[in-house]
């Protein structure tokens, strides 16, 4: 395990290292990140050491899959705190590409997926975001050429597409999903996060306490479409500007009626102040 990964820039660079890093039929793991690194990402790492016998860390700000309203300007960029965090924890490579690595002049393709990408969630309010996100991964995936890519289930509706994606496009990748970790109050971790204020900070674990208690009433046999209508109403008195609560088919993302219709993922997006946060849990 090395105390400090190993820092790439360019292409040449990186295909130079992940032939040593594979050795002889050694087994990589990716996990792409946009930096602001936190205890949710070094739990991926964590994964990934388990499951791999290397393992690499991306880090880029993805500027494909921000809209010119949202906020790429002044998303958190801090290299060497990222690299900070990341010593010890099991990465051997850091790949941080410049924007131009990512897309040199003349790019000229985009990946447009289907899917889970359209079921009217992150996609009605971000109808840019899943082919910036599938669009940058698929290089990632080229890129690093790893056997494993692991995922955060915060972004479950990601989570779904970039599994879809690799699935569909024979991809030779298996995407592992990397829970969700929690702050001790519940707030999912986020890079995000801090971008709130005190007293937004203190109002925003709303979100998880709505979801967990509405899980517990549909597992309790409550009907599906009143806990979500009171659980709506619960995330707006809080405060939350509220874009959707939803309870979706968890390997589908479609809609669901009941309980019995398949197993049900709750799904979160609202925004406190200027920032947006989202969360999801499993029924």
């Amino acid at each position: 395990m090395s105390p400090q990964p190993r820092i790439v820039r360019t292409l040449p660079a990186l295909h130079r290292a992940v032939a040593r890093l594979r050795g002889t039929h050694r087994t990589i793991a990716l996990v792409p990140t946009m930096g602001a690194l936190h205890q949710g990402h070094l739990s991926l790492v964590r994964l990934g050491r388990r499951r791999a016998r290397g393992v690499i860390v991306s880090i880029f700000v993805n500027p494909a899959q921000f809209a010119p309203t949202e906020d790429l300007a002044s998303y958190p960029r801090n290299l060497a705190a990222d690299l900070a965090v990341l010593a010890g924890s099991g990465a051997d490579l850091a790949f941080v590409p410049a924007t131009e690595t990512m897309y040199a002049p003349g790019f000229a393709t985009t990946i447009v997926p289907g899917g889970a990408a359209g079921v009217a969630l992150e996609d009605k309010f971000r109808p840019h975001f899943f082919a910036g996100v599938a669009t940058v991964v698929t290089k990632l995936l080229l890129q690093c050429r790893p056997d494993i890519a692991i995922f955060g289930e915060k972004d479950y509706q990601q989570l779904k597409v970039i599994t879809s994606l690799a699935r569909d496009l024979d991809l030779p990748v298996k995407i592992l999903a990397g829970p969700i970790v929690r702050e001790g109050d519940g707030l999912a971790m986020s890079s995000r996060n801090a971008y709130l204020s005190a007293p937004e900070r203190a109002v925003a674990p709303t979100l998880s306490r709505v979801l967990m208690d509405c899980a517990d009433k549909i597992t309790g046999g409550a009907e599906l479409a009143g806990v979500l209508e009171r659980g709506r109403a619960a995330i707006e008195h809080a405060g939350f500007v509220l874009d959707y609560l939803e309870a979706r088919h968890a390997d589908t993302l479609q809609p669901i009626g009941s309980l019995q219709d398949g197993p049900i993922r709750l799904l979160v997006a609202a925004r406190l102040g200027s920032t947006r946060l989202i969360d999801n849990v499993a029924v």
